[in-house]
């Protein structure tokens, strides 16, 4: 649906809001379907977002201190189908899925295995295309 977005929903500036947590969940079963690549890209920077992202002061008042700790353990769920995702993908898929590997990965030889592959995939990638 062009024109409707998530923005300002689920986080504002990297603050998250309570439904942040189960938005997670469901843009990694999106991102498992068939999407369009600007809608995958859409979801992969959301999702970094979410993963990225602390509690809003207006939710810490409420005693939701956690939201973003709860957010990457959502996310690391789904690590497998962002490494996917960044190795099939866009040189842009491949450079947001090494920054969420940064983030949601708690195995630091794993996720520095995975980032450097993912970024060196992303600037072939990124040479390839500007040699066509």
């Amino acid at each position: 649906m062009i024109g409707y977005t998530l923005d300002n929903h689920l986080e504002v500036n990297a603050n998250l809001f309570e439904a942040a947590v189960p938005a997670v969940s469901v843009i990694l079963a999106a991102l498992a379907s068939e999407l369009s690549t600007l809608a995958r890209d859409h979801l992969l920077i959301s999702l970094w977002r979410l993963a990225s992202g602390d509690t809003h002061n207006t939710e810490q008042a409420l005693g939701r201190i956690s939201l973003g700790d709860e957010c990457r353990a959502k996310a690391r769920e789904g690590l497998w189908l962002i490494l996917q995702l960044g190795l099939t993908g866009s040189a842009d898929d491949a450079d947001t899925a090494a920054d969420l590997c940064e983030v949601i990965d708690l195995d630091d030889n794993r996720s520095g295995f995975y980032q450097a592959l993912l970024r060196q995939r992303a600037s072939a990638k990124t040479k390839h295309r500007r040699l066509h």
